[in-house]
């Protein structure tokens, strides 16, 4: 994986590999390397999320209070 891929490079990059997966074509030692690295992506993308929610929730006041 890039080292600064971005959120949306990283979902593009999970399309494709749904897409060989589901294709059904891929050997076994390929379908474990897709899957290793789509859960790597799926983690990033995870970890994006929260942390931008995080941050705007630093940015806005909280309307609970």
């Amino acid at each position: 994986m890039q080292k600064k891929m971005t959120y949306e490079q990283a979902m593009q990059r999970l399309e494709q590999l749904v897409q060989e997966i589901e294709q059904g074509t891929l050997g076994v030692d390929h379908l474990i390397d897709r899957v290793k690295e789509a859960q790597t992506l799926l983690q990033f993308c995870r970890n994006k999320l929260v942390q931008v929610e995080k941050d705007i929730k630093e940015i806005l006041p909280d309307e609970d209070k």
